[in-house]
């Protein structure tokens, strides 16, 4: 069994490539929850949803959010009725959102309605919420803190960040699913996703740095230098007080790491990580990166 930690982006682009090393049977994918929100009725959970679409085949790779083939006929009508619908939010992808929610709202835990959603998805991996806890990352900007989703989609990324932090503050215990699929891995994989808003949330949930201090850790840096491969990483990261870079994506994650990936065109150095070409540009990059890193994987275990 492989476990990978994921966000939104960057660790499914990996995934889409780990797919052609193994069966989809024995993939557990933990992810983040810290960007889910309720939205017009429905429970928006995108990490979540970009990897249960991955697994489905029909994640628009396109944009790496929402359902290919999409349309916005109600999102239109809403707008149109005067509703403050700041994500645009597709039909298809909103009937999940509804689902989910009305699945939370009759008592299921956020796991239990992902395994539904899942199983009549037809998904044979497991994706697995980090914590059934509601967690947000909020941004601070001029003195105010917002939910993550108007900073990166209402205002576009575009507002200055002063800070990042988690509300509420207590962190919220993992799941035991989320546990068990991290110490029960052969090894652990945390992709290319963006450090603090898709990767901390998780590490910060109990029982979660603890748990991967006992396994064979392998992460993979989202930098290019200062340039992250996507999405506002850099901004955010020294927001945290840490470098935009693959130096500090490592400090975030070395008490527990034992092998650290970045790019072969990176600048920045990082000691004893290991050089590979980690930008997905396609479906094939992403099976040679997976392959790759499968190779250090068995290295490890002889």
């Amino acid at each position: 069994m492989i476990t990978l930690l994921s966000g939104g982006t960057g660790t499914p682009k990996l995934l889409r490539g780990v797919r052609h090393h193994t069966d989809d049977q024995k993939i557990n994918v933990v992810v983040n929850t810290a960007e889910d929100v309720w939205i017009s009725g429905g429970h928006l959970s995108p990490d979540i949803d970009t990897v249960m679409y991955l697994f489905a085949g029909v994640l628009n790779t396109e944009t790496w959010w929402g359902i290919a083939g999409y349309t916005f006929l109600t999102h239109k009508a809403l707008l149109d009725l005067g509703a403050d619908e700041y994500i645009a939010i597709g039909d298809r992808d909103r009937a999940v959102q509804i689902a989910r929610g009305d699945l939370m709202n009759k008592g299921k835990t956020l796991t239990e309605a992902t395994v539904i959603l899942c199983r009549n998805m037809g998904i044979k991996a497991g994706v697995l919420p980090m914590t059934n806890s509601p967690v947000a990352t909020m941004v601070r900007s001029s003195g105010e803190y917002i939910h993550f989703q108007e900073y990166w989609v209402r205002c576009r990324g575009s507002i200055p960040v002063d800070a990042v932090k988690r509300v509420p503050e207590l962190p919220p215990p993992a799941t035991e699913d989320a546990i068990k699929a991290i110490t029960e891995a052969d090894a652990v994989i945390i992709g290319p996703s963006n450090p603090v808003t898709s990767i901390l949330p998780i590490l910060e949930c109990q029982g979660v740095r603890e748990a991967l201090r006992e396994q064979y850790v392998i992460a993979i840096s989202p930098f290019i230098g200062e340039a992250p491969f996507s999405g506002p990483a850099g901004e955010l990261m020294k927001a945290k007080g840490f470098s935009p870079s693959s130096l500090g994506t490592w400090e975030l994650y070395r008490d527990f790491l034992d092998l650290f990936v970045q790019d072969e065109r990176d600048t920045v150095n990082v000691p004893g990580a290991t050089r590979l070409d980690t930008m997905m540009t396609g479906e094939e990059k992403s099976r040679e990166l997976a392959e790759g890193i499968f190779g250090l994987i068995e290295e490890h275990n002889g």
